[in-house]
């Protein structure tokens, strides 16, 4: 079993995650520029719980999970360093939001729809498994959700089987429905959905909310 978890990014997405996967057993290493941040964090989740750089989550870690904001993701991986990247499952959970505000409650993205984020990061770091994962959901919900409709779906996508059998394994144990959606250039689909996520939140204040597939 793959048990040892490397978060990279200290803001919400990456705690969230990070506190979930020790909830199901696993080692998690923090990786961060400012380890103050997550000082009440660590408090709190106790000794399973590392905290280090980039590169110690990154070298410590049989997955990798990318937690970082879109714009600082190619750097982020850049101090993990590439060596330790290769051959590894990176579960990309990052959209390519623009440092712009929202128009109507529409998030502007800095990529085209004929280029994901996940795809630059994939040819930048090709000997790195990514897999797009947890880009269409707030934090609050990411883990273990509960909502009276059912079970949600998370939309995957990435180049490499074994490493998208790793992110199943995972979705299955945080209560999620995968729908494997094929290669990397399906992200190109997956991370636009953030976009939709967002719409009633800032238009309408709704966040409790998630996608599923319905299917006959």
């Amino acid at each position: 079993m793959k048990n040892k978890v490397g978060i990279l990014g200290s803001g919400i997405v990456g705690r969230t995650l990070g506190a979930g996967f020790l909830r199901h057993g696993y080692e998690v290493t923090m990786g961060t520029r400012d380890a103050s941040k997550l000082s009440d964090w660590h408090q709190k989740e106790g000794a399973k719980a590392t905290i280090g750089s980039f590169s110690d989550a990154a070298r410590n870690a049989d997955i990798i999970v990318l937690a970082v904001g879109g714009a600082v993701a190619e750097s982020a991986l850049e101090m993990a360093g590439a060596p330790v990247l290769n051959g590894k499952t990176i579960i990309d959970a990052t959209n390519p939001i623009a440092q712009e505000p929202p128009v109507n409650g529409v998030l502007r993205f800095f990529t085209s729809l004929d280029e994901s984020l996940m795809e630059r990061l994939q040819a930048k770091f090709p000997a790195a498994h990514f897999v797009k994962a947890f880009s269409c959901v707030g934090s609050a919900h990411m883990v273990n959700p509960h909502f009276k409709d059912g079970t949600p779906t998370m939309f995957i996508c990435g180049n490499d089987a074994n490493a998208k059998d790793d992110v199943r394994y995972i979705l299955d144990q945080f209560g999620w429905e995968t729908e494997d959606m094929g290669s990397a250039e399906a992200a190109r689909a997956i991370e636009p959905l953030c976009i939709l996520w967002c719409i009633p939140g800032f238009l309408h204040n709704r966040w409790n909310h998630a996608f599923k597939l319905l299917k006959v």
